[in-house]
């Protein structure tokens, strides 16, 4: 009987993880299990081209290998993990035993204390079924669009509103748009845009109470201001998507740990990737952390399926500078590395530099896609990965079970995955402005569950 790899989570990290076990040779069997009743899809696009109409929802759909040959298992979210007996459970009580799993079930949009979320006019922006219900919302209703939230999707939806000729509030509790994570100077010409093009901005200030009304839900702050609105949307972050392995023994506070090759600690035949994956970056002094950017879906993915295959004692710890991107109102913001590491900031050809250490480990741009590309290297360069670190140290206050050793067999040769000192090619691996893909994907094998409609 063949093996079987059962990869949770049939977003961008899911279906890149799986792609990369066929380019290595795995023949086995691929289960991809998806809590959602579509196939794979942009999320970038959710608060931009889907609120705004210019995209219908078929357009987001990603392209992928046609030799994936997996079995889809749409509407059907991992329920119970059960690492001693490689089991994992879906709706209607079946058990799907497995050889190998690939964890990426990514992030769950973060619930706001106090929030009315019941109400149908309150909303939060993570799926693609998300964002058809908040542009269903602006076009049934009039008055004013609430947006809770100043970070990159609270920005985006702001700017998106604007866009389609609707009021706008944008309400901070942080004093500055972005959190700070862009830096002083390109976030005050950010905040300038947003309010050159009429959001009614509120920083700095928090949510008394909520008022819910027939005609809109009235939203009093703390400063006195009180904002009427007939759609509220709740863009306050995220939290890993892991409440499916409560009870597997695995530790999932802010995410699945994972040491640095992306096996998650303390099972067999397991990896993590993309945004729920909390692992050790040993190019960024080695602190256990996540990182919810579009392309560590993509190279965690790929990262993950290599080492999953060549099993814990051939694994390389994976070791990214991570890139981000948004685009505001014709404006594009790119940057690369962990800026949220720095302690000051210093100019670096025109780009703001995050420093920590006396070490470059950050950069952000506007409008500067070259210099961005041509700077990045520095940020390779300067962070070397110091591979004498061990691989996974445990903290005191975790007490994992033991490592096993064991590797699922995979026809030779195997591709080998190395990290270079910078990359191949920095322009090629910054996330694109998304282009339509309307009829550009394979066909794959699915199983409908779950009551929904899977869609080829």
């Amino acid at each position: 009987m063949s093996e079987r790899i059962v990869v949770v989570g049939g977003g961008l990290g899911g279906v890149r993880s799986a792609e990369r076990l066929r380019e290595m040779g795995f023949d086995g069997r691929i289960t991809i299990l998806s809590a959602e009743r579509h196939l794979p899809y942009h999320r970038p696009c959710l608060s931009k081209q889907i609120i705004t109409g210019e995209w219908h929802p078929d357009d987001s759909l990603l392209t992928y290998s046609g030799d994936l040959d997996a079995e889809w298992r749409l509407n059907s979210p991992a329920l119970h993990l059960d690492p001693k007996t490689q089991s994992v459970w879906v709706p209607g009580g079946e058990e799907i035993k497995y050889d190998g799993m690939i964890i990426a079930t990514g992030v769950d949009a973060r619930a706001m204390g106090g929030a009315p979320r019941h109400d149908p006019r309150v909303h939060v922006l993570r799926t693609l079924d998300d964002a058809v219900a908040i542009r269903r919302n602006i076009r049934q209703s009039q008055g004013l669009v609430a947006v809770i939230g100043g970070g990159f999707i609270g920005c985006e939806l702001a700017c998106s509103v604007r866009h389609m000729g609707r009021d706008v509030a944008l309400i901070v509790r942080s004093p500055a748009l972005l959190g700070g994570v862009v830096g002083d100077d390109i976030g005050k010409k950010i905040t300038e845009a947003h309010i050159e093009h009429g959001v009614r901005l509120a920083t700095g200030v928090g949510i008394k109470h909520w008022v819910r009304q027939p005609g809109g839900i009235g939203i009093h702050l703390s400063d006195g201001q009180v904002f009427f609105a007939s759609c509220v949307v709740l863009a306050v972050g995220a939290s890993p998507a892991v409440d499916w392995l409560r009870g597997s023994g695995l530790v999932i506070e802010d995410g699945v740990l994972c040491d640095a090759t992306n096996h998650v600690v303390g099972a067999e035949n397991i990896v993590a990737c993309g945004d729920v994956a909390r692992w050790p970056n040993l190019r960024f002094n080695g602190v256990v952390r996540r990182v919810e950017h579009w392309l560590n879906a993509v190279e965690g993915g790929r990262a993950a399926a290599e080492n999953l295959l060549v099993g814990r004692n051939s694994a390389k710890p994976y070791t990214p500078v991570p890139r981000f991107w948004t685009e505001q109102y014709g404006m594009r913001v790119q940057g690369a590395g962990l800026p949220v590491l720095g302690t000051d900031t210093t100019d670096v050809n025109g780009l703001t530099g995050f420093i920590a250490d006396g070490k470059l480990v950050g950069i952000v741009g506007l409008e500067q896609p070259g210099k961005i590309i041509t700077e990045t290297p520095e940020l390779f360069r300067q962070n070397t990965v110091d591979l004498s670190r061990p691989v996974w140290t445990q903290p005191a206050e975790e007490t994992p079970a033991a490592q096993p050793t064991t590797q699922l067999q995979v026809p030779e040769p195997v591709a080998a995955r190395g990290t270079p000192s910078v990359p191949p090619s920095v322009s090629s691996s910054m996330s694109p402005p998304l282009q339509r893909r309307r009829h550009s994907r394979s066909r794959p094998e699915m199983v409908r569950s779950g009551g929904g409609r899977a869609r080829p």
